[in-house]
């Protein structure tokens, strides 16, 4: 698993939950009596003296790299303060901004998105949600069943209450999900129908790094014996068997990587101690992280595969798979053992270190970052495509004897986006010039192969997400529908139904569950889909939402999002609090698909790699050129707004392009490149970047490093709000921090505006609870259109 600079939006409340990882609580453990003090310790980060080889000569704010000292926090209080007394507290705003986004974030009016977690004693199906609103600010775990589901107003019961555990505990507990025991290796789960035990992560403020509890689904309890339970780290736990887990977590020294993630795997047989559980698996220093997972496939007519991988990059690893037994997953002294014969060794997964594979039914499924010949002299399938094969002769007799098959192939404007497996069928998304279709392969001859036997033939502007119901039995999937200025949309549906009848777009839609209503005034707002011309003479398509009656005189208050990074793409999707604080006001919101995205899949994504991450910033500063040209904006009434990797892109429009806009907003940026890989997760992420230890600074990252190209010549930088959160262990609030003071030293007496605020609380998304997520939204949109607006009346 690897943790990616997610672009910071503001709340999507129509994103498809593609993947489901999410409660009455008591029998509680507490860390000091779970686990022996010198475990205990190993479990706080200790400074690493080799990563601060930089001085406080060649970095005066190196200080501010201390996260809690209190020469830091005394900064950010006294920036807080500052920002407030220049701008205004939001809260108390005669806007009404902060008013609208909270009631947005607390309103009931929002889809109560669920997963399935088995089925009850009576046989129904049991659904689970995870739910904030203003009487439960930080959530709580509830469920139902899908006949109540499918009213409009389901009878919900509460599993576990956040805010609740949270006062007793005295922790600013953060939900970050569930893992349940998969139920067709729980011997308790009646036959594969209930699930009994789940593992709940829960993060302190909303940092990376978890506290992870073993539940019991049954009872609504805490498990009280022989529980897994796991202290503060940024931990991998997935299930072997019921009574084995398979744990990557800090064990001391030399078990993490230089990414602060795990190095090692052990499997941990239920009843005995952690530290005492062996090293099954180990990776280098070097590596990002390492991981291992259980692949049970055997409702798609296939087999038990254990697996074990590197990530050696960010782009690149290395996985170990071999064929297992249900037995060979329970603990060593489990009597199923006794006469069952051990699994043979793994087998490395001969693919190039760049590309995915993955299990359906017997089949393996590779999908490709680079060209690939897998059989020399052979056919060489496309950067972008997805194969398959035959995993037991693909483990046991090679890559060369193989014989393979092409799920997707792309073009010049299309990418898989991702597909969704359900019991029949593998349903593709496919991004077609940043618009999507989808594709219907059906599973058969005995999960051997995959029939394509429905297909849209339009692509459509709008976000749409399919999720199974429940993938061992079912062939239903949650289908959700938004777009910019329509509200998401619940459907259930039902992938049978693409073969019962003549195939048209959205025939498997079998009834509409949930609807949003409208969150604010949409009526007089069109979508449009435009392109500009980068430097290079490649075209960049956008995405324009604004009034259809709006005076192309320059003087419409333009906001421009972009992230640009990670193989992440943006799209068309229903952004309540951008429509609140921006589009009611009379506003045009822009997002920009600019290359290191993942629209056009890898290529796209690569363009902008390292050496040619100008690319990314050509192209979005000829997306604003463009808004200019075309009498939209111009430079005194465009905004640019982008967080984390998006943060650096807006660092350097700062730096680079400072002539092109009217106010900038920094979301928890990275901003030094010199050191962003000593810093928290840095590290793993010089894939991305470059290694700023290496010829890399000399030859381009010095380059886009804003932090390093600030000019001090210059008198005049446009106004610009930098936020970030103290508990981002993600990206280090020190990238704000040293940037904003270096900003204020070298500008004083400058016309060099700059503005910060550094929420105390809230992880790399900003913020922890809706009242902070609605504070820092209103911040930052209020200080964008007043600096706009403003503009306007001096022109």
């Amino acid at each position: 698993m690897r943790l990616v600079l997610l672009p910071i939006t503001t709340l999507v409340l129509s994103r498809s939950v593609r993947s489901f990882v999410p409660i009455r609580r008591s029998n509680r453990f507490s860390l000091a009596t779970a686990f022996p003090r010198a475990f205990r310790s190993n479990m706080t980060p200790t400074p690493d003296p080799s990563a601060s080889a930089t001085s406080s000569e060649e970095d005066p704010y190196i200080w501010l790299e201390e996260v809690e000292s209190e020469a830091s926090l005394n900064f950010a209080k006294a920036a807080n303060e500052k920002c407030l007394e220049a701008l205004g507290d939001p809260v108390k705003s005669g806007t009404g901004t902060y008013d609208k986004v909270l009631a947005v974030l607390e309103s009931d009016d929002r889809i109560p998105h669920a997963g399935k977690y088995g089925e009850d004693d009576d046989g129904n199906e049991v659904l689970t949600n995870f739910w904030k609103d203003s009487k439960n600010p930080k959530g709580i775990w509830r469920k139902t069943i899908m006949s109540s589901y499918r009213k409009e107003n389901p009878e919900w019961t509460t599993i576990l209450d956040i805010d609740a555990l949270a006062e007793e505990d005295g922790i600013s507990w953060v939900w970050k999900g569930s893992t349940a025991l998969p139920r067709g290796r729980d011997p308790f789960s009646n036959n594969g129908k209930k699930t009994t035990r789940t593992l709940l992560s829960l993060s302190r403020g909303g940092s990376d790094a978890i506290h992870v509890k073993e539940f019991d689904f049954l009872t609504g309890e805490f498990v009280t014996e022989d529980p897994f339970i796991l202290p503060e780290a940024k931990s991998r736990v997935n299930w072997k068997s019921r009574d084995v887990a398979i744990v990557g977590s800090d064990f001391g020294p030399d078990s993490l990587t230089d990414s602060g993630y795990p190095r090692q795997i052990r499997e941990w047989v239920r009843g005995t101690n952690i530290e005492d559980a062996p090293v099954v698996f180990e990776g280098d220093k070097k590596d990002v992280s390492v991981g291992a997972y259980i692949s049970d496939d055997r409702h798609h007519g296939g087999g038990i595969y254990e697996i074990r991988y590197r990530s050696v990059t960010f782009y690149t690893s290395k996985k170990w798979m071999r064929k297992v037994k249900y037995e060979h997953l329970l603990a060593p002294d489990d009597p199923m053992r006794e006469g069952v014969e051990e699994p043979g060794e793994f087998v490395e997964v001969d693919i190039q270190d760049d590309a995915d594979s993955y299990v359906i039914g017997n089949m393996i499924l590779v999908s490709l970052r680079s060209d690939w010949e897998p059989v020399p002299g052979g056919k060489t399938y496309k950067q972008g495509s997805t194969i398959y094969t035959d995993i037991e002769k693909f483990l046991e007799k090679g890559k060369e004897a193989c014989n393979y098959q092409t799920l997707f192939e792309p073009t010049e404007r299309t990418a898989l986006e991702y597909w969704s497996i359900l019991k029949d069928y593998v349903v593709l998304s496919v991004m077609d010039n940043v618009k999507t279709r989808y594709e219907f392969y059906k599973i058969v001859d005995g999960g051997t192969s995959l029939k394509l036997v429905a297909a849209d033939e339009e692509s459509l502007i709008r976000a749409s997400g399919v999720r199974p119901v429940d993938s061992t039995s079912s062939n239903k999937f949650w289908f959700t529908t938004s777009g910019y200025t329509q509200p998401s949309t619940l459907y259930l549906a039902d992938a049978n139904k693409v073969e019962k009848q003549e195939y048209v777009p959205d025939i498997y839609i079998e009834e509409e569950l949930k609807s949003l209503p409208s969150q604010y005034d949409s009526t007089d707002l069109e979508t449009s889909q435009m392109v500009a011309i980068s430097d290079d003479g490649t075209e960049v398509p956008y995405f324009i939402v604004k009034k259809k009656d709006t005076v192309l005189n320059g003087n419409t208050p333009t906001l421009l999002y972009g992230y640009g990074g990670f193989e992440i793409s943006l799209g068309p999707k229903y952004i309540a609090t951008v429509g609140r604080s921006w589009l009611e006001r009379g506003g045009a919101y822009v997002e920009a698909n600019i290359r290191g995205g993942g629209e056009f899949g890898p290529s796209w994504h690569q363009a902008a790699l390292k050496a040619n991450r100008n690319k990314s910033y050509e192209d979005f500063s000829s997306v604003a050129k463009h808004l200019i040209s075309q009498n939209i904006c111009k430079p005194s009434t465009l905004a640019a707004r982008g967080g984390s990797n998006g943060g650096l892109l807006m660092g350097n429009m700062y730096t680079m392009y400072p002539d092109l806009f009217g106010a900038i907003h920094c979301a928890v940026p990275l901003l030094d490149m010199k050191r962003y890989h000593t810093l928290l997760a840095g590290a793993s992420w010089m894939a991305e970047f470059g290694d700023p230890d290496t010829e890399d600074w000399d030859q381009f990252l010095n380059k886009y490093s804003p932090y390093h190209t600030i000019d001090a010549d210059r008198e005049i930088y446009p106004p610009m709000i930098v936020t970030t959160s103290t508990r981002d262990d993600r990206v280090h609030p020190a990238h704000a921090r040293k940037m904003v003071k270096k900003l204020w030293d070298m500008g004083e007496g400058k016309n060099w505006p700059i503005y910060y605020y550094e929420n105390i609380e809230g992880g790399h998304g900003g913020a922890a609870d809706a009242k902070q997520s609605a504070f820092m939204t209103a911040l930052a949109y209020d200080f964008m259109w007043d600096t706009l607006t403003r503009n306007i009346k001096k022109d």
